[in-house]
């Protein structure tokens, strides 16, 4: 018998800690396409297949040749995610100083406030949703404000972002990656007309001045920084919370001294990896991994969350152990694309769960843990509430 998507939706999420040690490397059949491609859920494995080139990002190329019916807007099909290089790193070289750990620390101050401004908000008594009035909105806001998008138009940006990752429905993905890139396309037209000093304003000068980015290009690097840069963060801080919430000792010693939680953040992207599965590979020439053959024009599936728990490389690896050295976790990917927003993420996770463990002494659960509900998302896993009491 078949879970509704209701239950599934309130079943603890799957990080695929569960898949076949002995095989981590799989070939599956992918539903209605009937098509193979093979699921990477070893972390050695999945280590070495995220940097190597053979695996090839190109989506559009991939789709092209094996008659898609995908209607997937451009700015998401080819994105910088979904390319090689040279193009990938000619794209990457345009937005990383964006994101270096100096440029981040800059933005230190106003990431702070947003946080602080959020939580002022909260009642001193009663419950509150985490995901809705802080882990959702403050990653938003900071890449708004970095990019220059308006503050009326963010609960726009919030729905087709979340559309984009709906697990099961295509057509939504599709018409929500259109909705996305013709708001950005209008959005540049008008920083063009009415120019400012934020990021997306640089790359419009980039492309006007010295004819480095096609208006594709430039769609498509704005679309990306806009959903990537807050969709994953927003899944981390209710997933660590909860996994803190879980792990009363650990929570303990974060509430005497935060300054500890800097130091305990890739543990928790470990242990609560807000990516499941990394994005699109295909194999451009026959190799093996982990004992695997693979044919060319292949399909990989790089599980995240399984490799980041394969208990060769972390013992014991369904526990949260916040003294674990975690040197080396795939949260944010691995090789030449490795996520460029990194830094950026971890200093709102850090500060998000500073404040709230410094401001709400006693925050906790205000529901059963099996009462939760998770996100019906593909590649991405995170709550879809977590109510707490202040």
């Amino acid at each position: 018998m078949n879970d509704s998507p209701q239950d599934h939706q309130r079943q603890p999420h799957d990080h695929g800690s569960a898949q076949q040690p002995q095989c981590p490397v799989r070939p599956v059949r992918n539903g209605s396409s009937g098509y193979m491609s093979y699921l990477v859920t070893g972390y050695a494995e999945a280590r070495q297949a995220l940097a190597d080139p053979r695996l090839s990002k190109n989506t559009a190329a991939f789709f092209a040749n094996n008659g898609s019916k995908r209607r997937l807007h451009p700015a998401i099909s080819q994105s910088m995610l979904a390319s090689d290089p040279p193009q990938h790193t000619r794209l990457r070289k345009l937005v990383a100083k964006a994101f270096t750990t100096g440029s981040v620390a800059a933005l230190r101050p106003f990431i702070e406030q947003v946080t602080d401004d959020l939580l002022d908000a909260w009642p001193t008594h009663g419950q509150v949703d985490v995901v809705a009035e802080l882990a959702m909105p403050l990653p938003v806001t900071v890449i708004c404000e970095l990019l220059g998008v308006p503050e009326d138009n963010r609960s726009d940006i919030k729905r087709w972002s979340a559309e984009l990752f709906a697990a099961g429905r295509p057509e939504r993905i599709d018409a929500a990656s259109h909705a996305m890139a013709e708001y950005m396309t209008g959005l540049i037209a008008e920083r063009r007309e009415h120019p400012g000093d934020a990021l997306l304003d640089d790359l419009i000068r980039v492309r006007d001045g010295e004819d480095r980015l096609s208006e594709e290009e430039l769609v498509s690097l704005a679309v990306l920084l806009l959903v990537a840069g807050h969709e994953t963060t927003t899944n981390f801080i209710g997933s660590a919370l909860l996994a803190l919430f879980q792990q009363p000792t650990g929570l303990e010693r974060l509430r005497r001294e935060p300054d500890l939680i800097p130091g305990v953040l890739d543990e928790l992207l470990r242990h609560s990896s807000p990516v499941s599965m990394a994005t699109f590979r295909y194999t451009t020439e026959a190799i093996t991994l982990g004992g695997t053959e693979i044919p060319a024009d292949a399909p990989v599936q790089v599980a995240i969350g399984a490799a980041n728990r394969d208990p060769a490389r972390f013992p014991a690896p369904a526990q949260l152990d916040l003294g674990r050295d975690t040197t080396g976790h795939l949260s944010f990917g691995h090789g030449i694309h490795r996520c460029v927003g990194a830094p950026l993420a971890r200093v709102e996770a850090e500060l998000a769960l500073r404040k709230l463990l410094i401001r709400f002494p006693d925050l906790r659960l205000a529901v059963p843990q099996e009462d939760l509900v998770w996100r019906p998302t593909r590649l991405v896993r995170g709550l879809a509430t977590l109510p707490v009491l202040v």
